[in-house]
């Protein structure tokens, strides 16, 4: 009699047992299976977003303007480095030569950045051999040249200068200089779309304005 008792009461445990793990089972699969539904959505709907994003990203990283700053800076830039190149033989004062240095230092790495854009842009890379007294389409300079650009005229004679008539005209027109591309810097900062060249055009403000004051400290401004 115990013994039937014991064996009835393991079938009924046995039963039980393998109920509850059929229900539990199916519930593993419910959830698995909606898990797996809603992850696949949301790595869908990520993916989608993320591609929208760059796609967009993509499509809006740089305007008409963007180009026109590159395109403008970099023979404006190239003048500066040209003005500076002449220091080294014929400045006298010790600190036009440090600035002309700067100058070189400074602006030779922003030309390299400027050209690289405009290549991946497919947009035309100024030669080198311009004057950039030429207006740059969609230049915001009323049709004239860029502004703070020395003529052809001005730098034969900054060339046939030396000592202290060379440190004055050289300070003087590098300070008219960097006015002009401190005017294009804050076009650039207010209509460019494309962050790299927006924060340039800010670096550009300060450090030549910085320079700015300097060379007016030299002339006795």
């Amino acid at each position: 009699m115990t013994s039937r008792r014991s064996l009835s009461r393991r079938t009924v445990i046995l039963s039980a047992t393998v109920t509850a793990a059929v229900v539990l089972a199916g519930c593993g699969s419910s959830d698995s299976s909606s898990s797996s539904r809603h992850t696949g959505h949301d790595t869908e709907a990520t993916s989608t977003a993320g591609s929208s994003g760059t796609a967009s990203a993509a499509k809006g990283s740089h305007n008409a303007q963007d180009v026109s700053f590159a395109q403008g800076m970099i023979p404006h830039h190239r003048q500066a480095v040209a003005m500076a190149g002449l220091a080294a033989t014929r400045a006298k004062s010790q600190q036009v030569k440090d600035l002309a240095d700067k100058i070189e230092r400074a602006q030779d790495p922003e030309i390299n950045t400027m050209s690289g854009w405009l290549k991946a842009w497919d947009a035309k890379v100024p030669d080198a051999d311009m004057t950039g007294m030429e207006s740059m389409p969609g230049m915001d300079h009323s049709g004239s040249s860029m502004p703070g650009m020395m003529s052809g005229d001005d730098m034969a004679k900054l060339k046939n200068l030396s000592g202290d008539a060379f440190d004055k005209a050289f300070l003087r027109m590098m300070v008219s200089h960097h006015q002009g591309a401190i005017a294009m810097a804050k076009t650039e900062r207010a209509k460019g779309a494309y962050g790299p060249a927006t924060t340039m055009a800010t670096s550009i403000v300060t450090s030549q304005s910085s320079e700015i004051t300097g060379m007016d400290k030299l002339l006795g401004r």
